[in-house]
């Protein structure tokens, strides 16, 4: 017991303050007089066993109770049979064991959690992560493994996930007594809550970690590696089992999930499993035709057959030469979209060159130009 000082003033809070105000209080002064923040300050370090033995006091319903009405606690053990809060009228003249015969309609009324008789664990599965991860056409092709940095919550380095500060213990609920429940009866009716300041465990940490604030878990920036699989589309969402954040109470991890965008090419436009690229030709390759070298995206240089006469916006199909089917065999095609560039800021001697070759030329020439000037000169209705 801290003797002649006041045990609120102690931890800087009003004699009204709630425990979790009184927590968030002993936090704060104790991360602050911590011997590796004052580097082993001899006041410091009484300053911290005034701040430890005031917070177990009023960490203690009872003892805070017995304190405030005595300015003093006795130190004798904490008889449960004392402490029945508001429920003290509704207790006395019944066993430990006895239930109402209407336990079951409340279980119909309120649902089967309004009346428990374990012990429930707190063990919690960690929340699972989203990011995103951004790649490009040719890794979606090829597939690969990435890294992926990402914010998460893990276990607290200092007390390795428990909450508590190292060195100290869990202590005995004094609220509950260690069952974890909260009984409350009246007449016929017996109705068992779970404890609210131990939530079922029947014990609570005396003496939080000043690293994590009793967390367990410290928010962090962590780095993993995934594979992706050819293959893979824009929106297309991967998996990776136990990467998401730390369990709470010693439960399993969450998953992380990676959304994945694709960069634009320069070349390739896709469509589902086809691979598309504009190849510009001059006019006199396709006029009479040419072999040229085309890109592919995974594959190296290919020789494209550019057929006499092509026109602009004509198709040329290599089949087998786009994306890999995901999770399949095979891949899709590679179409190569003919774009003929007409010739621009020519000289006159070559505009009178190109006249000269429209004179030659007639119907067999350009079939859609004649059918064209024959239409316009029709009438229709």
């Amino acid at each position: 017991m801290v003797r002649g000082k006041d045990l609120y003033e102690i931890l800087g809070v009003p004699k009204n303050a709630s425990q979790d105000e009184i927590r968030r209080a002993y936090l704060k002064l104790a991360h602050k007089y911590h011997p590796d923040k004052t580097g082993g300050d001899k006041e410091a370090e009484e300053k911290l066993k005034e701040i430890n033995a005031a917070y177990d006091i009023l960490k203690n319903p009872e003892k805070r109770a017995q304190y405030d009405r005595y300015g003093t606690v006795d130190g004798q053990p904490f008889d449960m049979g004392n402490f029945t809060g508001g429920f003290r009228g509704f207790t006395e003249g019944f066993g430990e064991g006895f239930e109402s015969p209407f336990d079951d309609l409340f279980d119909m009324i309120f649902g089967s959690g309004t009346r428990r008789t374990g012990r429930r664990s707190n063990a919690q599965r960690g929340n699972d992560v989203q990011t995103t991860l951004t790649i490009t056409l040719k890794e979606a092709a090829t597939g690969a493994r990435k890294k992926v940095r990402y914010s998460c919550k893990e276990p607290c380095s200092e007390c390795h996930g428990t909450g508590a500060e190292p060195g100290s213990k869990m202590e005995v609920c004094p609220q509950c007594g260690g069952t974890g429940q909260i009984r409350a009866s009246h007449g016929f009716f017996s109705i068992t809550r779970t404890c609210p300041q131990c939530r079922g465990e029947g014990k609570y940490i005396s003496r939080p970690c000043i690293h994590c604030g009793g967390q367990g878990r410290i928010s962090s920036t962590r780095e993993t590696e995934i594979n992706i699989p050819p293959g893979v589309d824009v929106g297309t969402t991967l998996r990776s089992v136990g990467d998401g954040e730390a369990g709470i109470g010693g439960g399993p991890p969450g998953d992380l999930y990676v959304h994945l965008q694709i960069k634009e090419h320069p070349l390739f436009e896709r469509k589902g499993s086809d691979l598309y690229c504009e190849v510009p030709v001059t006019l006199s390759q396709a006029i009479s035709g040419t072999v040229i070298k085309a890109p592919t995206l995974i594959d190296g240089m290919i020789d494209l057959t550019i057929p006499e006469g092509t026109q602009s916006g004509d198709l040329l199909r290599k089949k087998g030469l786009g994306m890999p089917h995901l999770n399949n065999r095979g891949r899709g095609d590679l179409y190569y979209k003919i774009v003929v560039e007409i010739p621009v800021r020519l000289s006159k001697h070559q505009q009178d060159l190109l006249r000269e070759l429209d004179d030659l030329a007639n119907s067999k020439n350009y079939p859609k130009y004649w059918k064209f000037r024959e239409l316009k000169e029709q009438k229709f209705d």
